[in-house]
């Protein structure tokens, strides 16, 4: 059995730099469901895939809101979420009782990022195994940022994480431009709801029950919509399934009856040929 030496705590190198416990904990980001965020000149919107553990239970919640300007979508350990998002909001209590203003964007993300760092520098801790999108708005405007438990902090103009969230920033990519001059909440809304669709596995459609959205922005505080209020946006896509999956569906489609009739065609020589050699 692979034993690995060098895993046994977060601050100890392997011999070519790598601190082996951070990336697992990159991985179990990986692992969570989709999360995606995108910015304009004036709004954030916070789109998430939320995933039940079986039909019995309750769906997990994505979206959390830490002041009335800001909010995070998480992918990755719940719990570890929840830590670092009670630690935000004291953070934003405390802006307010100490200097009568809110808590900038920015402040808040590198106050967790410090605060994820020590698991990273001390021993008999972990880092936190998971990944959050930071959204908010100040005086400066609004601000997206992406929250890795290595305690790198990065800001985008449209961010992905979680299962498969390549597929999301691929389409982001695409659509920057008019992501960045969107002029209404709802076509922010929309495009984030494109670049989620586009991580969903063969077997999963987007609905009300599995799909949030949140915004922030400009005179509007940070809002998350649940269950039956994200139907009116579900209602302007186009689709609400994988539209690559659909079109890899229907090539395994075709060639399944491509190579079904070439096996008719062999078995009707086979045939012609048996005929041909009882007749001779």
């Amino acid at each position: 059995m692979f034993r690995n030496n060098y895993d046994n705590d977060s601050v100890t190198y392997s011999p070519t730099g790598r601190l082996f416990q951070v990336e697992y904990a990159l991985e179990a980001i990986k692992q969570g469901s989709a999360a995606v965020g995108v910015a304009s000149k004036t709004h954030v919107v916070l789109v998430g895939l939320k995933r039940n553990a079986e039909e019995l239970g309750s769906y997990q919640k994505k979206l959390i809101k830490i002041d009335n300007h800001m909010g995070v979508a998480l992918a990755g350990l719940a719990p570890d979420a929840r830590v670092l998002t009670n630690f935000l909001r004291k953070q934003a209590m405390n802006s307010k009782l100490v200097f009568n203003r809110p808590l900038s964007t920015s402040s808040a993300v590198l106050s967790i990022a410090d605060k994820a760092q020590e698991n990273t520098q001390s021993y008999g801790s972990r880092p936190y195994g998971v990944g959050l999108l930071v959204s908010g708005y100040d005086e400066t405007g609004s601000h997206l940022y992406e929250f890795q438990p290595s305690g790198s902090v990065l800001e985008y103009y449209g961010a992905s994480i979680g299962a498969r969230s390549q597929a999301a920033r691929t389409y982001l990519e695409k659509n920057l431009e008019k992501i960045r001059e969107s002029a209404s909440m709802e076509e922010l809304i929309v495009h984030g709801l494109n670049a989620l669709r586009d991580t969903l596995s063969q077997d999963v459609e987007l609905t009300f029950k599995n799909t949030s959205v949140s915004v922030v922005g400009k005179d509007t505080n940070f809002t998350v919509y649940e269950d039956e209020d994200v139907q009116q946006w579900l209602d302007k896509l186009d689709s609400v399934t994988n539209s690559s999956n659909r079109n890899d569906e229907d090539e395994e489609e075709d060639a399944g009856a491509a190579a079904e009739a070439e096996g008719n065609d062999a078995g009707n020589q086979d045939t012609t040929e048996d005929r041909m050699e009882t007749d001779e």
